[in-house]
Formats: structure tokens, sequence, C-alpha cells
């Protein structure tokens, strides 16, 4: 392999590594603009030029490989002075308006000025104008005068989405991202296009004016919007209550996996937080006939497994492939092997949906594979039999786990089934038809309330974060099955979800060997070796 030294950092590359990420690898910061990991060259934003010993001009180090023996200066003077006449040449009629733009705060154009910026500015010349606030599709918008011309959004659409409605229309100074005629940014995979704009010419309508950057906490995640697992990070905020109506999710990111999803994610996931802030169930009920009452968990814990108890194994469990691993596993020795009940089904909340070959799955839910593998499959046949089950008395009651059955099985049949049974319990985080004729109502969190494993389409195992703590009186799926069963005579020595973890590993056989703290969490960096990194400035003094 060759070896390359990079500011005084001798480094051995694999053969075809290019000088940018050679100088990451040694924690050498080589600006750029137009070059990501995932797109192919353009070279055309010249930020990365770099001194290679024995050339006589700068290189670009987003094109040229690594070559054995090549010594590379990221830091000399020339390159430095470089650097700030191509910052200057792009903010030749970049508008002043950083006030109010929405990419302020996380603004690649805003660090790497403050890093290698003139300061002063010699242009007193009028700014092209160029068209702002352009809709380009349904999720987002463009200001065209902010844009530098990096071109990575129409190598995306080129390239990944390969949906091809983004090109750069008129020449010189006048140039700018346009839509191909009779065509708009609408595609499964749209948002992302925001995500690696450097600067604030496109951004996000969902995400729009909705709060500052600065404001918001991160914590990284996966996705539950499909059975891919998509790694993400959620973006909240705790502290400004009068923002976004009270929401606490503010938007969400791809984060980079290269096993499951690079740097990407589909627009399904990414807009499809909206319901860990509405619809929410806020306390625990109990509903006899049309009258509900909030009691306490104590109480419903009490009269619930007095009728589970009396029930026997004469009822009906459905779970679901939202649950985590841990709580599924939990739901299985409880419901089966203690309680010895024989009507367990796996439903999915969701019917299968849009998919593609690259991220989308047709299964909506995290978790199905990790079911089977604790051994709970969907099986529409088994359901079948379950309305003549009610029929006959064979079922009393029915645990249901977040699922509205009314819409997944029949309305028409549920209508029937709900007053031969002597009593319900939905547990759940979301109001629905189920849980507004449930008898008894158990509030539980949301995935990003909790934490735990998912299991997804090609069996990996991935570990996603509590996010923040759940409403006032929701409780973990996890937590709610432990005391549960308490109630019901059945002690679960479990305090924390790592220990529910640590002990499906040697009774469930996927799980074998696996570690809770090893498991794969992919990278924390949205932006993947490309955000700018801004070192104290005395370097620079020298040129300034």
């Amino acid at each position: 392999m060759p070896k390359v030294t990079i500011d005084g950092k001798e480094i051995e590359v694999p053969q075809g590594t290019r000088v940018i990420e050679a100088a990451k690898m040694v924690n050498v910061d080589a600006p750029y603009y137009c070059y990501h990991p995932g797109l192919s060259v353009a070279g055309n934003c010249r930020m990365c030029l770099v001194e290679v010993e024995k050339m006589p001009k700068l290189q670009i180090a987003c094109h040229m490989q690594v070559q054995d023996g090549m010594v590379v200066c990221t830091n000399s003077e020339r390159v430095l002075k470089t650097r700030q006449h191509i910052l200057e040449f792009l903010l030749v009629n970049h508008p002043l308006d950083c006030p109010v733009c929405d990419q302020a705060g996380e603004c690649w154009l805003q660090d790497y000025y403050m890093k290698h910026g003139l300061y002063d500015s010699r242009v007193s010349e009028n700014k092209v104008k160029k068209h702002k606030a352009v809709s380009l599709g349904p999720t987002v918008m463009l200001d065209a005068e902010r844009c530098i011309l990096c071109s990575r959004c129409v190598r995306f659409t080129d390239e990944i989405s390969k949906t091809h409605e983004l090109g750069i229309a008129n020449r010189g100074d006048h140039c700018e991202i346009q839509t191909f005629p009779g065509k708009e940014l609408n595609n499964d995979y749209s948002g992302n296009v925001v995500d690696i704009c450097p600067v604030g010419a496109l951004t996000d309508k969902d995400f729009r004016f909705k709060m500052r950057v600065w404001y918001l906490q991160a914590k990284d995640s996966i996705c539950n919007g499909c059975s891919m697992g998509c790694n993400i990070q959620v973006h909240y905020n705790l502290d400004r209550p009068h923002h976004a109506k009270g929401e606490r999710v503010m938007r969400l990111k791809p984060r980079y996996n290269e096993h499951v999803n690079q740097w990407w994610m589909c627009d399904e996931g990414r807009y499809g937080y909206k319901y860990h802030d509405h619809n929410r169930i806020l306390a625990p009920l109990k509903r006899a006939q049309a009258d509900v009452q909030e009691i306490s968990w104590d109480e419903l814990f009490t009269e619930a497994a007095r009728d589970i108890s009396a029930a026997g194994s004469k009822m009906a469990v459905f779970l679901s492939p939202q649950l985590s691993n841990e709580e599924l596993y939990l739901a299985r020795i409880l419901f089966r092997e203690k309680l010895e009940c024989r009507n367990i089904f796996l439903v999915s909340p969701k019917a299968d949906g849009k998919s593609d070959d690259f991220l989308m799955k047709a299964d909506k839910n995290p978790n199905t594979r990790g079911a089977a593998d604790i051994g709970f499959k969907v099986d529409p046949k088994r359901l079948e039999g379950f309305q003549e089950a009610c029929e006959k008395g064979q079922i009393e009651g029915i645990i249901v786990f977040g699922q509205d059955l009314f819409e997944r099985l029949n309305a028409g049949q549920m209508q029937q089934i709900m007053p031969r049974l002597k009593w319900s319990v939905f547990i759940g985080s979301n109001h629905n038809l189920m849980s507004e004729s449930a008898s008894y109502v158990m509030p539980s969190a949301t995935y990003v309330e909790k934490e735990g494993t998912f299991t997804n389409c090609e069996g990996k195992v991935q570990k996603f974060n509590k996010v923040f703590n759940p409403l006032p009186h929701a409780w973990s799926e996890w937590k709610i099955l432990i005391n549960l069963a308490k109630y019901l005579d059945v002690y679960f020595d479990h305090e924390e979800v790592e220990d529910i973890f640590e002990e499906m590993t040697s009774q469930v056989a996927a799980f074998k060997n696996l570690k809770y703290d090893e498991l794969d969490r992919g990278k924390s960096d949205i932006r993947s070796m490309a955000a700018p990194t801004i070192p104290a400035l005395e370097q620079y003094d020298n040129i300034l």
C-alpha cells in the first residue's frame, strides 16, 4: 500500500485512496464543498487545493489519488492564500442574509469563512440577483442567491435517486440550480439534497423557520419507518415549548452506517415523526361502556390483572413488530410460557407499503425479523379463526399492543367481537379506534422515549437510544410488562433493558454471543467526514 506524508504525518493507505480521504485519516482538515464520499467527484469548488511536492501547481485533494512517497501540504502560505481568494469569489454574489437564513449555525460557508476568510470585503459592485424562495417540490425550497454551485444536489438526483430532476442552467455568474421543464423535485429521497447542501440554498419546508439550529439537541437512534432500520439522528428541543406548538422532535437526519443506509434515508422515514407529539394517550384509562375515567397505574394493573387471571388461557394477545426485541422477549415469557396463552398473534399496525431496490422496504415495521427470531411471525391464516373463537366463547379478553384492530382486521368484524368480550387491554402510545374501545388503556412510550434493539430485514441487530423522557404517564412497554407480571405473580429480575438483552443472548439463538455495548451503532456525524473543524486562528495571523 502507498505511503503518503500529509503535513508531516505519514500514513499508509489502500491503493486508490484520494488525498482528501487520507488527510481525514490523520485528522487534517482539507476543506471542501463539492466533494461527498457518496457521490462522484466534480472538483468544481476548488476549496480542497493542496500543495504536492514536485508539482508546480496546486492540486485538488478530492480528485488526486495517493501515490507512494507523495508529500502533501495543506496549510502552506500559498494554499491558505488561495483558499481566501476562492472564498472571496464564492461570496461575490452571496447575499448578506445570515441572520434570516435557516442554515445559519450549520453553514459551511460561515464555518470556512471564519477559518480562512479575508474578513474585509473588497466588493463594492451590485450583486447578481437570482430567484429566492423557489419551491422545487413538496419538501424542498431553493434560494438560488445562496447557492455556490457545488452540484451535490444535481449529482444526487443523477446517481443516487436516479430521478434526474435537477440541473444547472445559464452561464457564468448567472448559473443557478433549476428543475428541468415539466419536472419537480418529488422523489422518495428528496430530503437528502437538503442534508448535503453545504450552504443555505436548499432548505426543508418541514423545518423551515421552525427553530434555530443552536437550540437543538441531538441523539442517535434508528428509524422505525420500515424494516431497513436506517441509522438516524433525532434533533429535538425541550426548552422552548412555545416553538413548533410544543413539539419536542424537530427533525430527523440520516446518520452514516456503511452496512445499512450509508449517508441516506427516505422521505417516508424522515417526515414520519409527528406522532411522537400528536394524538398521544396522556393517562391510564378505564372504560365502562360510555364512562371513561383516569385511574392510577396501580389501580389499572390491579383490575386488569384480575380479569386476565380469571380468563386464564381464554384470551388473545396481539403483539406488534413495532416492539423492541426486549419487549417481544418479555411478552413471550409472560404470555406464552407463564400464562400459557395459545392465541398469540403478531399483527403489523401498518399495511405493506412502497418499496424499492435501494432503502425503502414494503414491510413498514422495524422489527419483523426480530419478532421471528424470538418466535412470532405474521400469519394471516391464524387470524381467520379469531372471530369464530370469540363467538364460541373461547376468548374472553384481548390484549393489544398498539395496533388498531378495527383497521388491521376488519371494522365490521371487530364491532361484532368487542361486545362479546368481557374485557380488553390496549397498550399503546397514540389514540385510535382500538384505544377508544378498550376496557383498559395503558399509555406507552414511543421509540424515542425508550431504548432497546431492533433487528432489521437483513438480520442486523441495532440499538436505538432513549432521546428524552416519556410523557409524564407513559411507560415503556418492557416496563409495563414487568409491572403487569408482578400483579399476575410472575416476577422478572430485570431493572434495565440491557439486563433483558443479556438474558436473550443465552435463550434466543439469533442473539447468541452479542454484546449490548458492542452493537454496531453507525457514526454520529450526520455528514460523515464532512463537517468542517475550526481550530485556533493563530496559525493564519501571518497572512491575514
